[in-house]
């Protein structure tokens, strides 16, 4: 008899839960690094904290990877299939994107002309609040290399493992609602067809799915599904607009 895995399953969570919790402590740690970077400085400053977070970031992405390879092991073991499989830990993401994501998140602290068109509104703020707003810019952004580290960790062993047919989705209630649209697709992503698409900040994981395993979706995604195929797929160009208010409307989601 075939087993049953869904995008609501208490492993899928468990794992979601425990990728989650990981890059909490991220976040925490890189508050505590915020002390370096000195504001009458930070020409000279910027760049330590830039290589101190990537430091973290390597840290805590090797942390995700060994639990997706500890998720996946399991969810093997419980489909049943045989033969024997390692899975294959994913590499730290290149120190220049990295580099590059950070700078991206601190591009506005540097003083500007105000009087400058190109100048935008959050760079005219003060430095404090430049400061600050590049620092939840931050934490969204290393959040997002961590967890990509563990979700790309399970795409891979998916590919690599003959014994798993496809992956799937799974996102938390609180999911945005371009998560929560990818969900709906079920276990359509197969080996070798298509990558995770996450945004800073997201914490969806990956089911694997494996042979003589039906994929089901779980019921809160099955409503998703529903308010997706009734008010947005008709609608090209503008489902995941649409999609956001028919949740919004039927109480999964404030309207953003």
């Amino acid at each position: 008899m075939a087993t049953r895995v869904s995008d609501g399953g208490a492993s899928a969570d468990r794992n979601r839960r425990a990728q989650r919790g990981l890059t909490r402590m991220l976040v925490r740690d890189m508050r505590g690094l915020r002390r370096l970077i000195i504001p009458s400085r930070l020409q000279a400053t910027v760049p330590d904290w830039i290589e101190a977070v990537r430091a973290l970031v390597d840290q805590y992405g090797t942390a995700s990877a060994a639990l997706a390879a500890d998720y996946y092991e399991a969810e093997r073991v419980a489909a049943r299939v045989t033969g024997r499989f390692t899975v294959p830990l994913l590499d730290p993401p290149p120190e220049e994107q990295v580099q590059n994501s950070l700078r991206w998140a601190t591009k506005d602290i540097w003083e500007r002309d105000p009087e400058d068109p190109a100048t935008t509104e959050a760079q005219r703020e003060p430095l404090d609040i430049r400061l600050a707003q590049a620092e939840k810019k931050a934490e969204a952004v290393a959040q997002k290399l961590v967890a990509d580290q563990g979700r790309g960790t399970v795409q891979e062993a998916v590919r690599r493992d003959g014994q798993a047919t496809a992956w799937a989705r799974s996102a938390a209630l609180g999911a945005c609602a371009f998560c929560k649209m990818l969900v709906t697709r079920r276990a359509v992503y197969k080996q070798d067809t298509a990558d995770f698409r996450a945004h800073d900040g997201c914490h969806c994981g990956v089911v694997p799915v494996f042979r003589g395993q039906r994929f089901e979706l779980s019921d809160h995604a099955r409503e998703w599904e529903r308010l997706y195929r009734e008010f947005a797929a008709p609608h090209s160009g503008d489902q995941l607009r649409r999609f956001r208010q028919a949740l919004a409307d039927h109480g999964h989601m404030p309207v953003l």
